[in-house]
């Protein structure tokens, strides 16, 4: 169960009305780094959580606070469009506004919602979910929201980049933090569930007979002409502890080549493979 609370989870203010900046915006509501993916993201991954109960809780939590960020996000969107015409003039091009309208603004911000915000990218590509992930694995899901979360605030630093808008920029640097936030506490699940050693390999429960272990740890070089990038991976010991980094160079292929022989008959390919 859901409840609302009429006022935004942050205040938003916009000195100057940019219409190209409502399109900008647009990624960070239903981009791939947006906030409907991280909302769905966590939300799907709470309800198959399994385990301790505080983990789904905090995985829900969280939920709500994106879908809190999407709330304030699309009215920082309709503040944008606030003066952007209805209809082209004779004299649009001395009107700025109109002007940055029909030189890169959203179109369907006046065609399609009426001045106002939509599932939708910066491209107005419609968010399908795809990029949703709940494995079931509370690890693999931790890392996936890190990585969610860091996408996030890589976008909201450019967005907060794009704008001289003093309103827009206090609301941006509100999400740069709780998209800090939101990437320390997903990596401090890990740790508290014991560190990398203890979650590496994802999924740890896997049997280790079930691993052909020899080929687990070697960095392969599969370049002709380069040598093997050295470093934390090519040498020492493994981050799940169980051995030693090593490399292999040029190795000799192990597999056959792929012959599927004749094609068969019915399957309408030419009586020349068959």
């Amino acid at each position: 169960m859901f409840h609302h609370s009429s006022k935004l989870q942050y205040q938003v203010r916009v000195d100057e009305p940019d219409p190209v900046f409502a399109k900008y915006l647009q990624q960070a509501i239903g981009g791939v780094e947006g906030e409907i993916r991280v909302a769905m993201q966590y939300m799907f991954q709470a309800m198959g959580a399994r385990g301790d109960a505080k983990y789904r809780d905090m995985l829900m939590m969280t939920a709500t606070e994106e879908l809190s960020h999407i709330e304030f996000l699309g009215h920082a969107v309709a503040l944008n469009l606030e003066g952007a015409p209805v209809e082209v003039q004779e004299d649009a091009a001395r009107d700025p506004v109109v002007e940055a309208i029909m030189g890169g603004a959203n179109p369907r911000h006046i065609l399609s919602s009426g001045l106002s915000a939509m599932p939708v990218n910066s491209n107005g590509v419609p968010f399908d979910m795809s990029h949703v992930y709940a494995t079931g694995n509370l690890a693999a899901d931790m890392m996936a929201n890190a990585t969610a979360e860091s996408g996030g605030r890589v976008l909201a630093s450019r967005l907060y980049n794009m704008t001289n808008d003093a309103g827009m920029k206090d609301m941006l640097s509100f999400l740069i933090a709780r998209d800090t936030m939101h990437q320390e506490q997903w990596l401090a699940v890990i740790e508290e569930l014991g560190g990398w050693s203890q979650q590496l390999p994802i999924p740890n429960s896997t049997p280790q007979d079930h691993e052909a272990t020899e080929h687990s740890y070697y960095f392969l070089n599969t370049s002709l002409d380069e040598e093997t990038p050295e470093g934390r991976w090519t040498s020492g010991p493994s981050l799940d502890g169980r051995a030693e980094f090593s490399k292999r160079d040029a190795p000799e292929p192990q597999g056959q080549k792929p012959d599927l022989g004749k094609a068969k008959p019915g399957t309408a390919t030419q009586k020349e493979q068959q």
